[in-house]
């Protein structure tokens, strides 16, 4: 029997974003982009826009595997500009944790399946060793979920600069630093290690810390548990409900925000947020909760 989880009370958030990206083209070169906020039953997408300069014909796709949202283009020799505006809401269901009980694996949807396997950055099936030792002496559900959480940020300095994009989850759990990729694959390969079916989100948070530096893309894990897919940040560098998905995949080889086919030179990506307090519609800004919190099936 599948356990459902109990519903307590939900939240709606609506944030609005700025992406500003800069490149050099030296020559023709074709890009494929994942920028645009995803479209879903809790995320919806009130208004966007996007502007390229100098003007060329652009297409969003959606690619069919994970339903990400891609902006295709090609661009001649010259400087490039892409800014994306979105105002996005989101619908968070809430439940407490200790009501989040975990599926039998016989009983998991087979959509979930492909994020029990190991991938490119996530290898479960090295850490799997560290993750029984860690791990298995807790009853399976959102608690066990939570402590993978808790123990990936305490064992983890988050420091720019000490990893690179081909950084892996065993490279960064021996290193004991990165950034938010690296957090977020550690987790997932340790939760798959548990046979939980874990998956790799970028977007962007509302509500990280000054601190830390300009905004920028973020990453973060869902796991699925029970019936739906729960949220977690590894960093607990912004509360749950300041998140706005953008694309959903194995681990970052699938959600890359910029690909580029050709001779490119890009610059650090500019990223802006507001977020709206309304609570006479029911909206209100992003804060920290004790609460499990989902925003997909």
């Amino acid at each position: 029997m599948r356990h459902q989880s109990t519903e307590v009370v939900g939240s709606r958030v609506r944030i609005g974003y700025t992406l500003d990206l800069d490149y050099d083209v030296s020559g023709p070169s074709d890009f494929i982009f994942l920028i645009h906020a995803a479209r879903s039953a809790q995320q919806r997408v009130v208004e966007e826009s996007l502007v390229v300069d100098p003007a060329v014909d652009w297409r969003v796709e959606i690619e069919p595997h994970f339903g990400n949202r891609l902006l295709r283009l090609r661009a001649l020799a010259g400087p490039l500009r892409v800014t994306y505006r979105a105002t996005v809401e989101v619908d968070h269901y809430m439940a407490e944790p200790a009501h989040v009980v975990a599926t039998p694996l016989d009983r998991l949807p087979a959509e979930a399946l492909p994020f029990l396997w190991s991938s490119r950055y996530c290898q479960a099936d090295q850490v799997q060793q560290l993750a029984y030792r860690e791990f298995s002496h807790m009853r399976s559900g959102y608690a066990q979920v939570d402590a993978v959480c808790r123990w990936v940020r305490s064992q983890l300095e988050f420091r720019v600069g000490t990893s690179t994009v081909r950084t892996s989850a065993l490279e960064t759990l021996e290193q004991r630093m990165g950034v938010c990729r690296d957090f977020a694959h550690s987790m997932i390969a340790i939760l798959r290690g548990l046979n939980y079916p874990a998956r790799f989100v970028t977007g962007v948070d509302y509500g990280a810390g000054e601190e830390l530096g300009p905004p920028d893309f973020h990453s973060y894990v869902e796991a699925y548990i029970g019936d739906r897919w729960w949220l977690f940040d590894p960093t607990g560098i912004t509360p749950l409900t300041g998140l706005i998905r953008i694309g959903t995949g194995r681990d970052a080889a699938d959600v890359a925000f910029a690909t580029m086919f050709g001779d490119v030179q890009g610059r650090m990506p500019r990223v802006s947020f507001e977020a709206e307090d309304d609570p006479v519609a029911g909206i209100r800004k992003p804060e920290p909760t004790t609460h499990a919190v989902s925003t997909a099936r």
